[in-house]
């Protein structure tokens, strides 16, 4: 019977404040599908960074006529140079952090170059003289960058020694902004989402007034006068964080993992599971949200 006359009070207070619901389900929604994009995006670079780390390399360009470095000063690099900087990636004080090394030619470069740029203009007026030679050297672990920097870099005929993580880091860094971003708009919304929850439940114990003093003198419990308002937010509450989990699941299944991995094949993405890790969070932050705001709200408003 209790749970029937909890069940109906539910009800009604949702029809009565039925636009303020539709609020409140419509900012948590927002709020919410901004959090699970900022948890998305940290996965999708934790994801990123465990594919391309093991896959980066550390360059090792040499010179050339058109080098301007001081290292460069002698000239483009010469036959015994070369020999002696492939002698030193083979010797056994380098080979150690070395998993495996190719040699990059002029005509290689160009190559690789016109394949990378092909829609760019430049790309017929670049000739292979202009690009540099280089050493591709995979590390056994890529945070040995230095030791490779240190003994290479003051060798005659190299230009410069360049980690690929940097270029990567710095790609990293954006999206880690964005995810930031993303954060700070949440946390503005979820702000908007508390007020106007608490405003609900405000405007909702006010218009049952009447209902709540008759409760009082039949000798209801505090917690079964209160626990109405309190499902009243978190069932809105929770309604948005589904609309926001069912929006997540929509973006990594078929933009994510269909035409974003379509258009970039050799990009690890996440898939639409890993909105299954998120989701609960979601949901369970949701309905804390409503469920403290709703009471914090009645305990000043209701009086029982």
């Amino acid at each position: 019977m209790r749970l029937a006359f909890i069940l109906g009070e539910i009800a009604s207070g949702l029809r009565r404040n039925l636009s303020m619901v539709v609020s409140v389900v419509l900012v948590t929604f927002i709020s919410l599908t901004f959090v699970g994009a900022a948890g998305m995006l940290q996965l999708q670079i934790n994801q990123m960074k465990g594919f391309w780390y093991d896959k980066v390399q550390v360059a090792v360009f040499l010179c050339v006529d058109t080098s301007t470095t001081a290292s460069c000063a002698s000239g483009p690099v010469t036959d015994e140079q070369r020999g002696e900087i492939e002698s030193t990636l083979k010797s056994p004080a380098v080979a150690q952090y070395v998993a495996n090394y190719q040699f990059e030619s002029q005509a290689d470069a160009l190559a690789h170059f016109k394949e990378q740029f092909a829609n760019s203009p430049i790309v017929d007026s670049v000739t292979a003289d202009q690009l540099p030679e280089s050493f591709r050297v995979s590390l056994v672990d890529p945070q040995k960058y230095e030791v490779i920097n240190e003994v290479f870099s003051s060798l005659p005929g190299v230009e410069v020694v360049v980690d690929q993580r940097e270029v990567l880091e710095r790609v990293f860094s954006v999206m880690n902004i964005a995810s930031l971003v993303a954060v700070g708009i949440a946390a503005v919304m979820i702000i908007c989402a508390i007020l106007l929850i608490a405003t609900t439940i405000r405007l909702s114990a006010f218009s049952r007034r009447r209902e709540t003093g008759i409760m009082r003198l039949v000798g209801a419990s505090k917690a079964v006068i209160q626990l109405p308002f309190i499902l009243e937010g978190v069932i809105a509450a929770v309604i948005g964080a589904v609309l926001a989990s069912l929006v997540l699941w929509t973006v990594a299944r078929f933009f994510i993992g269909g035409w974003l991995a379509d258009q970039y094949p050799d990009t690890a993405f996440i898939s639409d599971t890993s909105v299954l890790l998120i989701a609960p969070a979601l949901l369970l932050l949701g309905a804390l949200l409503a469920g403290v705001s709703s009471l914090l709200t009645l305990r000043r408003y209701l009086k029982v």
